[in-house]
């Protein structure tokens, strides 16, 4: 960029890596080559300057740049490359449309913060490289991309072969490799895992993403724990202060019970507050009617000072989110400054249950109680999400709720190994992954109350947000088989490679996946992990600098043996919104 200055010289702003430099082009009559190399020369070309670096002159510092202090006075010039004239200025990339951003990515991170992001990306993946194989000994293994399909999980990419009607798939995880490196006595693997999903992307997912993918031989989950908290604490970054190990542990049943979630943000507090003896022979009927269902309750949440900074319209906007997100009604309490309540339905409480429901809340003048009325599995995550929205509205008032600047680590534990399917609540399906081990004391459940077994799995939670999942693995071929085939009802013969595998002196082994991408985007305070990956995806799973996904012609997929049969409401060539 260039810039006149009262000093009757050419003053030119030059960017690399490093920063930005200030560049003095001499106006006397022997340097008027230097001058004329710069005429018409647009902005975001490639020059090469040679000179002398010297401080600038007094007075004329420049506290905003870090080499503010001093300038370069030109010598000689060599012009590289010129740039064509840009759709905008890389200094004002950022306040773009986050389309615009992706289309030219190539500019995108040439901005200081992206320039920023991956070079602390790539300094945290060598910091963790030396942890783990300079320091613990591990061994890092690339495992294949091109896999097959495997029972459970998110929807895989899949990839045409040559032989017709077969098809590979492109692995969730290094899963069943890492287990089968166990087998095969590499006691100590890891690698830098790139993971697919078919699935759009969210700011905290990606259809391709990269995972920190560790396994060990003869470890219990406490090893596990104590790895990965040296691994993160060694790999920190200086300038985002000290990390304390170790990390707090959970149990899920108590992250659900005070915070409806299994990742809870620990940040701050509004925890979740069971109000149920506080209405028992209440005469509020939707009240008495949630009460008298199986697993029914009464629970809610207190924001502090609620009543300052929440308005009508954004009372109105969490009921209706709730009514849509949950088909749950929610009710909301104002204690006013003389320690009564506004409330619908306050006059049908006795002076005895008002002052229950305070003392219960811990409420004070001015806060907000929102409850909800239904059946436990459903009001838990409701009020869990309520939270965060709260949580959410007050930011927006200016209220600091959860503070960018600190890190809160937690260690989620004991979930149930099994859940209830989503569709079909009569059957189960893994709560992590089919391949997790039970708790030695629950292993008899397995064959009777396999719904009450817990499983030794274990979460990373940072912030509110999963960051690792990991687990000690089944190592017996027969529990594996019998949990495959007995309790998930999925096919075994998919995954005959791993069970003989295991029926073949397999070691007891364990281990964690880290979300890398998901890890550095909270280190930086970047609202999408976009931001920390080089050539990310738009938020449909679309590369909109190359236009990828594309068309393929028909005479491009004889040789995979494939045809493409258009729904009668599209036809090829059109092309979706890339946005």
């Amino acid at each position: 960029m260039l810039h006149l200055h009262f000093r009757h010289d050419l003053f030119v702003i030059l960017r690399d890596f490093s920063g930005l430099i200030q560049v003095l082009i001499p106006q006397d009559e022997s340097r008027s080559e230097l001058k004329k190399a710069f005429l018409g020369l647009t902005v975001e070309s490639v020059v090469m300057i040679k000179g002398r670096v010297q401080r600038r002159p007094e007075g004329q510092h420049n506290k905003n740049m870090s080499t503010g202090e001093i300038e370069v006075h030109a010598e000689t010039i060599e012009v590289l490359n010129t740039s064509r004239k840009l759709p905008f200025e890389i200094k004002e990339m950022a306040k773009k449309s986050e389309a615009l951003r992706m289309k030219y990515r190539y500019l995108d991170l040439r901005s200081g913060a992206m320039q920023y992001n991956l070079r602390l990306r790539s300094q945290i993946v060598m910091k963790m490289r030396e942890y783990l194989c300079n320091l613990h000994g591990f061994v890092d293994v690339e495992t294949p991309t091109l896999f097959k399909r495997t029972p459970g999980g998110a929807k895989e990419f899949v990839v045409p072969s040559g032989d017709p009607g077969k098809f590979y798939s492109l692995p969730q995880s290094p899963q069943q490799f890492k287990q089968l490196l166990m087998v095969a006595g590499i006691d100590r693997y890891f690698q830098l895992a790139r993971c697919y999903r078919d699935e759009g992307s969210k700011p905290d997912r990606q259809p391709e993403f990269t995972q920190v993918d560790i396994e060990m031989s003869f470890v219990d989950q406490a090893g596990v724990m104590r790895l990965i908290e040296g691994l993160v604490q060694y790999s920190w970054p200086k300038d985002k202060g000290q990390i304390n190990v170790p990390f707090p542990t959970m149990t899920y049943e108590q992250a659900v019970k005070d915070y409806g979630v299994d990742k809870p943000d620990t940040r701050f507090g509004m925890k979740l507050i069971d109000l149920t003896t506080a209405f028992q022979g209440t005469q509020i009927e939707f009240i008495r009617e949630a009460l008298v269902e199986p697993g029914g309750c009464i629970q809610a949440i207190r924001v502090p000072e609620g009543t300052k900074h929440l308005k009508a319209k954004d009372m109105e906007y969490l009921k209706t989110w709730a009514k849509t997100q949950y088909g749950q009604e929610v009710s909301v309490i104002h204690v006013r400054a003389d320690g009564s309540l506004k409330s619908p339905f306050s006059r049908l409480l006795s002076d005895v249950a008002k002052e229950q429901l305070l003392q219960m809340a811990q409420a004070s003048a001015g806060d907000l109680i929102f409850i909800i009325a239904g059946p436990q599995e459903i009001v838990r995550p409701l009020l869990g999400k309520l939270r965060l929205q709260c949580a959410e509205l007050l930011e927006r008032c200016g209220v600091l709720v959860r503070d960018p600047s600190l890190f809160h680590f937690l260690w989620v534990l004991d979930f149930p190994l099994f859940l209830p399917k989503e569709d079909a609540p009569e059957k189960l399906e893994s709560a992590h992954h089919p391949f997790t081990a039970p708790v030695p004391e629950d292993s008899a459940l397995l064959y009777t109350h396999p719904h009450k077994v817990r499983g030794q799995h274990y979460d990373l939670v940072l912030n509110g947000c999963e960051i690792g999942g990991g687990s000690i693995r089944i190592h017996n071929a027969s529990q594996q088989l019998y949990i495959l085939d007995t309790i998930l009802k999925e096919n075994p013969s998919l995954l005959s490679h791993l069970l003989e595998a295991l029926d073949s002196g397999a070691p007891p082994h364990g281990g964690i996946a880290l979300g890398l991408d998901r890890l550095l985007s909270i280190i930086v305070g970047a609202p999408s992990i976009r931001d920390v990956i080089a050539f990310p995806k738009s938020f449909r799973g679309h590369d909109l600098m190359s236009c990828a996904p594309d068309f393929v012609s028909e005479e491009d997929l004889k040789p995979y043996h494939i045809s493409v049969v258009w729904p009668s409401t599209n036809t090829q060539g059109q092309q979706d919104n890339p946005a």
